[in-house]
């Protein structure tokens, strides 16, 4: 019977502690009937907090003062930004960059992502590795946000950051004073308002675009395996279908082809037969290159099982687009190539713009109506005063138009340029001038389109075929930012040789 002398022993204990729980249930009891004077401070001392929260956050960044270094404000991480912001001298500029990625994107890569040839962080390069002042400088900064307004007359922008529509975190706004101001925004998908397009395509500018294409495209192959499925909707979901035959739309087909007849005959024999792809162009494909490779592209394209309609697309539904001649053409997959316009926030800028809309420029890259502000990239096209036509929206004229005014400024800075409203008497140098060092496309099969001369009219190489398609991986595989891609894109290249593309949807 001792454990009954042990509970008589212990039991004021145990009574201390209810009495301990009972006086928390009863301060637990009187917090919750608290005064309504009480609760209205809380209220009030709760606003007050979150106003102060609200103001701080639209402070952003003040102008630039003396002993500091000069602002250089870009918007945008494409190959114009990028490239401008690798050639910056930051011992002269503090470089803050505003855009909703932060990193550049390879783009001549980006389709061999979609079918698994590349890894997508293959294509990727961040910000911080262009740069790294961004991430090391105490006055340079990289912002994940977008550019709402400019204010040209205080030398301010105002922004608004991007939180990928997160529900617990709601996107808040804050301005940055500049010295000088980059526009390289890039531009984005021509629609040419045609209903249904942004609802139903993908399209391929972005690593998040070719990450979508991937997991669409295997998710048809493994549900068109699926019992209880009929014939004519198991076609439909098999049949891809690409709109727009320039560089992207054919280099996405040829890359298209190569996954279905390498990799789908094997890991989806049941379905191997039923899947197609379709590319519609308006006009030609591939304008830019003469008629000989245009040639050789299209019987290259059709040895590897891609049809070629010519037409204009009129309506895109869920299911299925219409044709101007009516023709229906069913799909499970629409991946929408048909070239770029002027952002909504290009249109939006009161400024002058060139004949198609982009932001007016003269040779050195300026915006002429205001002071302090440079536009190069898709965003920029010449002035119609300055006589010259507008060039074409490519990486190559985007990543040169970077590196000429990364060394204007960088001039303009030593000069004394660097601040506000203090290169008016600067001497700006020669204007930029832009030499076109050729066009390449693969199409498939180890194939592909080189063509080095200048123009159509011109002279020098322009070839077709394997070893076109060696050159133009080793061209870019050089072409690749840093070393660290370079080896992710040359080891992918070797792992889907030997084993394959991976199949897996993540």
């Amino acid at each position: 019977m001792s454990w009954i002398k042990n509970l008589v022993k212990i039991s004021p204990t145990t009574s201390s502690v209810g009495n301990l729980f009972r006086n928390h249930e009863s301060y637990t009891l009187l917090s919750r009937f608290c005064t309504a004077l009480q609760h209205q401070q809380q209220q009030q001392s709760q606003t007050v907090q979150e106003t102060e929260v609200v103001q701080h956050r639209y402070e952003g960044l003040a102008p630039t003062k003396e002993g500091e270094k000069p602002r250089l404000l870009v918007q945008g991480s494409g190959w114009a930004g990028c490239r401008l912001m690798k050639g910056i001298d930051t011992s002269i500029y503090d470089v803050v960059c505003v855009s909703p990625r932060n990193h550049m994107v390879f783009t001549p890569l980006l389709a061999s992502t979609c079918v698994g040839t590349l890894e997508f962080r293959s294509v990727a390069e961040p910000i911080s590795r262009i740069q790294p002042a961004i991430s090391r400088e105490p006055g340079s900064y990289y912002f994940l946000a977008n550019c709402s307004r400019l204010d040209s007359q205080n030398h301010e922008v105002h922004c608004e950051t991007v939180t990928d529509g997160l529900s617990t975190l709601k996107p808040w706004k804050f301005k940055i004073a500049y010295d000088k101001l980059v526009l390289a925004c890039g531009a984005e998908a021509s629609t040419f308002g045609i209903s249904g397009v942004l609802e139903n395509a993908i399209f391929l500018r972005e690593v998040h675009h070719a990450q979508e294409i991937r997991r669409k495209l295997l998710l048809n192959l493994m549900l068109s395996e699926v019992p209880g499925l009929g014939g004519e909707e198991k076609k439909r979901l098999l049949h891809c279908v690409v709109v727009g035959g320039g560089p992207t739309g054919v280099e996405f087909s040829g890359e298209l082809s190569d996954f279905i007849m390498k990799d789908v005959r094997q890991r989806y024999a049941h379905v191997k037969d039923d899947i197609r792809v379709t590319l519609i162009e308006a006009r030609d494909i591939l304008s830019s290159f003469d008629d000989g490779l245009r040639q050789y592209a299209i019987k290259q394209l059709n040895k590897s099982g891609v049809k070629l309609v010519r037409g204009i697309v009129k309506e895109v539904k869920p299911q299925r687009l219409i044709l101007d001649d009516g023709t229906e053409v069913p799909y499970g997959l629409l991946v929408w190539s048909t070239g770029v316009g002027p952002s909504s926030f290009v249109r939006s800028l009161d400024l002058p713009k060139d004949p198609g809309g982009r932001i007016g420029i003269d040779e050195w890259m300026r915006v002429p109506s205001v002071q302090d502000v440079f536009a190069i990239g898709d965003c920029s096209g010449y002035l119609e005063s300055t006589g010259k036509s507008t060039l074409p929206a490519l990486a190559q004229v985007a990543e040169r138009e970077g590196k000429y005014l990364a060394n204007l400024l960088n001039v303009m800075g030593k000069a004394g340029g660097g601040r506000a409203f203090s290169a008016k008497d600067t001497e700006l140098g020669e204007p930029f001038v832009y030499k076109h060092l050729g066009s390449m496309a693969t199409i498939g099969r180890y194939k592909a389109l080189v063509d080095l001369r200048e123009s159509k009219q011109g002279k020098g190489i322009s070839m077709g075929g394997f070893l076109s398609f060696f050159i133009w991986r080793s061209a870019y595989l050089t072409r690749v930012v840093s070393w660290r891609n370079r080896f992710y894109v040359f080891i992918n290249w070797i792992t889907t040789f030997v084993f394959g593309r991976d199949t897996s949807r993540l």
